[in-house]
């Protein structure tokens, strides 16, 4: 399957692009361009990648605020594959797995009667 040019390109700049823009924007607000230009000037690593973490708390808000604006918007949405599967005898239970599945059951059974009960009760 291949992927949409435009959602690879909006997937970049949500997930890469933002955070680091918005790094740069909140370093700009506090100290002006000479704490921009610190995050460059040091030695330690890959200053994008610094950036691109301090930035990540902010992007992903902004991320949630676009979601609550249009579901996907902010967080892509992933692309699934769906199939039929056949229907056909499966593998039959061991008894011991049997055993289990009837164990499991009546356990659920039994929570559901009880749940019921306080249900009816209110």
């Amino acid at each position: 399957m291949a992927a949409d040019p435009l959602d690879s390109f909006r997937l970049k700049l949500m997930q890469e692009l933002l955070p680091v823009g918005l790094a740069v924007a909140d370093r700009a607000r506090k100290g002006g361009a000479k704490d921009v230009m610190a995050a460059f000037q040091t030695g330690d690593g890959d200053p994008l990648e610094q950036l691109r973490q301090e930035g990540e708390g902010a992007a992903s808000q902004v991320r949630q605020s676009l979601d609550r604006l249009r579901p996907g918007l902010g967080n892509p949405v992933m692309k699934v594959e769906v199939r039929d599967v056949p229907d056909g005898p499966g593998e039959p239970l061991s008894p011991d797995d049997s055993a289990a599945l009837q164990e499991g059951l009546g356990r659920i059974a039994e929570r559901l009667q009880l749940l019921e009960q306080r249900l009816g009760a209110e």
